[in-house]
């Protein structure tokens, strides 16, 4: 009896542990807008009614960014990324939002805005699945003025799904611990599950400043392992495209 009550313990911490350590999906909100009048509604909802929401469900590592962009380009964004457990977690949040009182009466001129007046010009929605060697969204550790703060969205489209397979291994065979030696602040490295730009990868990573930004890359492109790795035939022309988002976080996101 004894035995199969240590069985029984021994197998629930194994599958406690297994769902603990289970890879993060991320769902990254990407909002293009016009003008400052759309700015101040989408800054408003985020604020007041959709991350207050999901404080209360317990979803306390919510990002809201702006690229430093925004300042001269027509089509502005405003990045919202929040971590889950699950796809069906996904689901069962925006089911409970549609049924949520206190969020649906935050966000009413959002929620309600007529065609003439819409908060925003285009909506995009992306889903990422948390790399193997990086399961898990780990926050930033940064000092001094959140306003200085750089964050640097990357997204690496590939020609082909081998390729992007094989820049997938890249990262999880090296370029994760190279960022890690550098301390990059690495927030997520994530595979594109859907969005509009497949196939390709994002990842996040975060500096104190624009000069921290810089002298991290420069670490980056001067370490031995870069150079080792990168000369390599194995992992030629896998990159077929890539965006780089440097972001200011908005004074209300989590981090």
């Amino acid at each position: 009896m004894k035995k199969h009550f240590a069985l029984i313990v021994f197998i629930a911490l194994l599958f406690t542990s297994a769902k603990a350590f289970s890879n993060d999906v991320y769902e990254i909100t990407v909002y293009h807008f016009k003008d400052a009048q759309q700015e101040v509604m989408l800054d408003t909802y985020l604020q007041t009614a959709y991350l207050p929401a999901l404080h209360r469900k317990d979803k306390k590592s919510i990002g809201v960014f702006k690229p430093i962009a925004n300042d001269t380009s027509a089509d502005k964004i405003i990045y919202v990324i929040v971590p889950f457990k699950s796809f069906d977690e996904i689901q069962a949040l925006h089911k409970a939002l549609v049924k949520d009182a206190i969020y649906n009466e935050a966000g009413k001129s959002y929620l309600t805005a007529s065609y003439q007046n819409p908060p925003y010009t285009r909506m995009e929605k992306i889903i990422l699945k948390a790399f193997e060697t990086a399961p898990l969204m780990k926050l930033p550790k940064l000092s001094g003025d959140k306003k200085e703060h750089v964050y640097e969205l990357r997204s690496y489209e590939s020609p082909t799904e081998n390729y992007h397979l094989n820049k997938v291994k890249m990262f999880n065979s090296g370029e994760i611990n190279i960022f890690s030696k550098i301390n990059a602040n690495a927030i997520f490295y994530a595979d594109v599950i859907v969005g509009s730009h497949m196939p390709n990868l994002m990842y996040l990573t975060s500096y104190e400043n624009m000069a921290d930004r810089d002298a991290h890359w420069k670490s980056f492109g001067d370490d031995a392992d870069t150079k080792k790795m990168f000369a390599m035939d194995e992992y030629k022309n896998n990159v077929s495209k890539a965006d780089v988002i440097l972001m200011h976080a908005a004074s209300y996101s989590d981090y």
